[in-house]
């Protein structure tokens, strides 16, 4: 479900159907429950609906279109978007951008798993619209939905995806229509677009600021629009945009003019203004609409959710677990280990909310956060990337961040309804998180990194010592060191170890991750000729790492373009198996025994390690699985206990 990279800036009839079809599930699925969250059980008034609805217009304006449209798209990391994008951009520029990164894509994590229970259940519950299923149970259907949906990513998206452009063009077609048809009984709703009305909402209205929670609910998706950006491309996006905007205003609009149709002081508690204004003979086909684009939208979050977590596991903040690719469509991935867990989450939202006005008490309160972490974030790009005037910059984050504050605290007030559970959900995404990256910085501190060309004379005296058994042919270290010539002196010790290591070519292997987010190259530094070889495969953040196929590819390229004498020499093959003779050597580090901790320390290492065994193994994270591969132990002593009382007994002298 994604635009072939080279032609995703080229703006076709597909492309923006397709731009159609993957971006605007979340935010333009909004209609089903924001004006019915405005409202509630209140009565109608003109200064309620005519200000909630200008409250919606203006939020969408400056956070969606000006924010993120105009603002946000700018910041593309080689034509990729989402928070850990931007942050790949700007973390040179700023010490303590990670924590705030960290928090923006927890919240980002867990407030998704509430999109789907919301959206469908939005969609479903206007069965009960239907004479003869008033009381309908909704809760099973959208289990099955939600269910049936989680089952089928396994085998990919690709033969339905090209359904939901069509299907999201009938979507805002029909929003468009059933707005304009009630604006014409009402078209003095027209007059709601002046910010008067949104001021007056907020400063006279009884809890009109509360409400804000719920107007927020119109640009939830407005972080989606940027994490799609390298779906799309910006100006499949922004010509979209205009397209979806107009369509949203004129459902928000027409449901508001229904409103105003009804006599002042009405409660239309129980109803769905959306559903309200669609005639009754539309209703089946109007459902099943409705249901079609929060199934896509859905969709949508889930695939954002496995390349947030891709991208996350890539730059260490998240432990390394199994990605599949289920199609050959290029940036479709299947993560089963998300997947369970996003599944078993909108599960038991749908069990514990029942409803989707329950969810809209909870819906919005942590990805206040993460927007508040864009702005952060984006704030750094424009002064230090596109050096925008340091004024124009501060003026534009004092701007978002009042935005985004207000919201924030008018979101608050879910906290006690709901709003706990997705904070609950940030709280564990950000531990993890936290631990991963935290507990890899400390390990990575312990490692001695020395200069290799102080061995190179001794690696040549074991290769040469025929007393010593060969190991291998091809002796292949992963090495974490970025420097050329230098590895990690436990991979010296393992060479030289009692049991040294004998083999013919000594190659040390390091995987350099990338800012970019899809850069695949190497290069080659030979310490002693066709004995001593060093590789760094440089790797873009989004790419999953196959070292084993990228080292045996790069050794190919090398004996073919005869720069190393290789192909004059033995490889280890026979006449009984002509495979190269490769050996890989991983060493992992386990948290010792002689370790005392600090409280903090210790939380974040056991973590750590833990979530580590949990995760994948090193040879299968770095795609050795195929190749023999040896596997060294060594402890990390981290803090060394310094204090052992230990008495020797009394004992009687042996007569």
């Amino acid at each position: 479900m994604s635009l072939i990279k080279a032609n995703k800036g080229k703006i076709t009839a597909a492309s923006l159907l397709i731009a159609l079809g993957i971006i605007y599930g979340d935010i333009g699925t909004s209609p089903l429950y924001v004006l019915k969250a405005i409202i509630g059980d209140r009565p109608i008034s003109e200064m309620l609906v005519y200000g909630g609805i200008s409250c919606v217009f203006w939020t969408i304006t400056f956070q969606t279109t000006f924010k993120y449209i105009y603002l946000t798209l700018q910041a593309d990391n080689n034509g990729e978007g989402g928070i850990f994008s931007l942050y790949a951009l700007v973390r040179r520029y700023g010490k303590y951008l990670v924590i705030p990164t960290i928090l923006g894509a927890s919240t980002l994590l867990a407030d998704g798993i509430i999109t789907p229970p919301i959206s469908v259940s939005s969609a479903i519950e206007g069965l009960t619209n239907i004479k003869g299923l008033e009381h309908i149970p909704t809760v099973p259907i959208v289990i099955a939905i939600i269910s049936g949906l989680f089952f089928f990513q396994r085998f990919g998206t690709h033969k339905v995806g090209s359904a939901f452009g069509p299907a999201m063009l009938v979507w805002f077609l029909m929003l468009a229509v059933l707005g304009l048809f009630q604006i014409v009984d009402h078209p003095s709703i027209l007059k709601s677009l002046n910010p008067k009305y949104a001021i007056d909402f907020l400063t006279h209205y009884p809890k009109g600021f509360v409400l804000l929670g719920a107007v927020f609910l119109a640009t939830t998706g407005a972080e989606a629009l940027y994490s799609d950006l390298g779906h799309c491309g910006r100006k499949n996006i922004r010509i979209t945009w205009g397209l979806v905007k107009m369509c949203l205003l004129l459902n928000y609009m027409g449901q508001a003019a229904w409103l105003m149709n009804l006599r002042d002081g009405t409660f239309i508690t129980g109803k769905n203004p959306f559903f309200e204004i669609m005639p009754h003979w539309f209703l089946i086909p109007g459902i099943v609409i409705a249901t079609s684009a929060a199934i896509i939208a859905s969709q949508a979050l889930i695939s954002g959710s496995y390349t947030l977590i891709n991208e996350a596991m890539n730059m260490n903040f998240w432990p390394r677990v199994a990605v599949r690719q289920p199609s050959e469509t290029k940036g479709q991935i299947y993560i089963p280990s998300v997947n369970i867990m996003l599944w078993i989450g909108c599960v038991l939202m749908v069990l514990y909310f029942k409803n989707s006005s329950n969810m809209e008490a909870a819906y919005g309160l942590a990805i206040t956060l993460t927007m508040m972490v864009t702005t952060y974030l984006l704030s750094y790009f424009l002064l230090f990337k596109l050096k925008w005037n340091r004024i124009l910059v501060s003026a534009l984050l004092l701007l978002f961040a009042s935005i985004e504050i207000a919201f924030f605290v008018a979101n608050i007030q879910k906290f006690p309804e709901g709003g706990y559970i997705t904070i609950l959900i940030s709280s564990i995404y950000f531990f993890i998180m936290y631990s991963v990256y935290t507990g890899r910085k400390i390990s990575n501190r312990f490692t001695k990194f020395v200069d290799l060309g102080r061995y190179v004379n001794q690696i040549n005296e074991l290769s040469n010592d025929d007393a010593i058994p060969r190991f291998s042919t091809h002796l292949i270290y992963l090495t974490k060191a970025n420097n050329r010539h230098e590895v990690e002196e436990k991979i010296i010790k393992s060479i030289f170890a009692k049991n040294p290591k004998r083999a013919d070519v000594y190659w040390f292997v390091h995987i350099h991750r990338t800012n970019e987010p899809y850069t695949l190259t190497y290069d080659v530094s030979e310490l002693i000729d066709d004995k001593v070889i060093k590789i760094s495969i440089h790797v873009g953040f989004r790419v999953q790492p196959r070292t084993e196929l990228y080292f045996k590819k790069i050794v190919q390229e090398l004996v073919q373009n005869k720069e190393l004498n290789l192909h004059t020499r033995p490889d280890g093959s026979t006449k009984y198996n002509n495979e190269p003779d490769f050996k890989f050597v991983v060493i992992e580090k386990f948290l010792s025994v002689e370790n005392e901790f600090a409280l903090r320390e210790g939380i974040i290492l056991n973590a750590y390690f833990q979530l580590k065994y949990l995760g994948l193994s090193d040879e299968k994270a770095f795609g050795l699985d195929k190749c023999d591969v040896v596997i060294e132990h060594v402890p990390l002593v981290y803090q060394p206990i310094t204090k052992i009382e230990l008495k020797r007994a009394i004992s009687h002298e042996i007569k």
